[in-house]
């Protein structure tokens, strides 16, 4: 319950920090601001695509792939 609170109380703060932004925004210069912009909970991870070889080599054979430092 913790967590849908906090997820809730940033849901409504990031709506107020995206009209705030917008209000203040040049309208000729980007796009305008959405409320998921501001809320940690909303973004998602970056997607990575890796061949299976790298998949293999890294959880299987528990080594670094190879030209990644």
């Amino acid at each position: 319950m913790a967590e849908a609170k906090r997820r809730e109380q940033w849901a409504r703060t990031s709506a107020v920090m995206a009209l705030i932004a917008n209000t203040h925004r040049d309208r000729r210069k980007g796009r305008p601001l959405r409320p998921s912009d501001f809320d940690p909970f909303a973004r998602s991870a970056p997607s990575v695509k890796a061949d299976v070889r790298v998949l293999k080599q890294v959880f299987i054979d528990n080594r670094v792939p190879e030209g990644i430092p």
